[in-house]
């Protein structure tokens, strides 16, 4: 990711995810899985939703821009899922010069049949063919992406400063931040309300 600091205002270019590529592996309540998100489903989801967010940390309170608002641009290519934005933010452009920014995530849904689950080298692994994007986000070094990437590159007055990782996502909004406290879950009440609308019950 490459990013370009002008007063407070922020122009950032780079992957928010690469198709392809596993995630590093995940948490969920059945157990670990790795994910891969396949070629062409960005592009897919980039055509049917026109609105797609910035956000700053998965945190729609930290509401960026959006497609709509025309201050962000999303394609796919042959490498992965590409942003271009620019933010007219202060604390955004202070994180970019403090090197605070540590890479990409993103918010989605899967579309129904458009996830084939299956084991490879021995671990549950999620390639999903279709989604719904709702928002791509900038991460602070409060949150640690679900994806390796490259680096993050920040050029201020003609200095370039390197800062770790890049081209990173987050499933679903998830990431390892949030994976770190495993949390008990009781599912029990939705898997009998599952039963009885199939009348096992």
């Amino acid at each position: 990711m490459e990013i370009r600091i002008k007063d407070d205002s922020v122009e950032i270019d780079g992957y928010v995810n690469a198709i392809e590529r596993l995630s590093k592996p995940l948490n969920s309540r059945i157990g670990k899985f790795v994910e891969r998100i396949k070629k062409g489903a960005f592009k897919r989801a980039i055509e049917r939703n026109d609105d797609i967010h910035i956000l700053l940390d998965h945190n729609w309170n930290r509401d960026l821009g959006s497609t709509k608002a025309g201050n962000l641009k999303l394609t796919e290519d042959n490498i992965g899922l590409r942003a271009h934005a620019v933010i007219n933010d202060k604390d955004v452009a202070e994180k970019a010069r403090n090197g605070d920014l540590v890479g990409w995530s993103f918010g989605f849904a899967d579309r129904d049949g458009g996830v084939d689950t299956h084991v490879e080298n021995g671990m549950t692994t999620r390639d999903v063919n279709d989604l719904d994007l709702y928002e791509v986000s900038l991460l602070d070094r409060t949150r640690t992406p679900a994806y390796d990437g490259t680096l993050v590159t920040v050029r201020s007055d003609d200095v370039t400063l390197n800062h770790g990782d890049e081209c990173i996502t987050e499933i679903e909004t998830r990431d390892d931040t949030e994976q770190q406290e495993e949390k008990k879950v009781d599912y029990s009440k939705w898997e009998n309300l599952i039963k009885e609308m199939k009348g096992e019950n």
